[in-house]
């Protein structure tokens, strides 16, 4: 299909792709070729929320730049069903129209639902006051206190916990 769509990309510093190609904001770039998604695929991968784009890029350990860009060719549209990744896209013509400050990232966030600040958390490192803020804004949302607390905080127990509070609330209930 062909159409104009707006996304994300995620780059390594410097806008380049994980395959050592850089890019250029204002830049259009064009591929030949069938469209494949995947590691081994051909074309211009993106994705329509921001917090999908972490999947791909090791934004936990490193620091990566994330542009909007627009498909501007041909559009192949990718799921992946068994870890909830939807609305993800292969383009033949890509144009990398900005690329978003870390303060822009963070703000970008702060109102969203629980599922997609999950996501965000557990693939971006948050600084020591970004992370305040966080807990801050989400400290009467327990999905999103948890999420902070094991990626962001390394606390791999919080699971646990909550499982553990679960079977006793249950049996002090029944």
């Amino acid at each position: 299909m062909s159409m104009e769509l707006h996304g994300y990309k995620a780059f390594n510093k410097g806008l380049t792709n994980r395959y050592g190609k850089e890019f250029k904001v204002g830049e259009t770039y064009e591929i030949s070729g069938p469209l494949k998604f995947g590691n081994n695929g051909n074309g211009f991968h993106f994705c329509e929320r921001l917090e999908d784009t972490l999947r791909y890029f090791p934004a936990m350990e490193e620091e990566i730049e994330i542009a909007e860009v627009t498909a501007l060719g041909n559009i192949e549209e990718y799921a992946d069903e068994y870890y909830c990744y939807y609305d993800m896209f292969c383009t033949d013509k890509i144009r990398i129209d900005r690329v978003l400050d870390r303060k822009e990232i963070i703000e970008m966030f702060l109102d969203k639902n629980n599922f997609r600040v999950m996501r965000f958390v557990q693939g971006f490192k948050l600084k020591p006051m970004e992370l305040d803020l966080y807990k801050l804004v989400y400290e009467s949302n327990i999905c999103v206190m948890d999420s902070i607390a094991y990626y962001q905080e390394g606390d791999k127990e919080v699971y646990n916990r909550r499982a553990k509070i679960r079977k006793l609330r249950k049996q002090t209930n029944t």
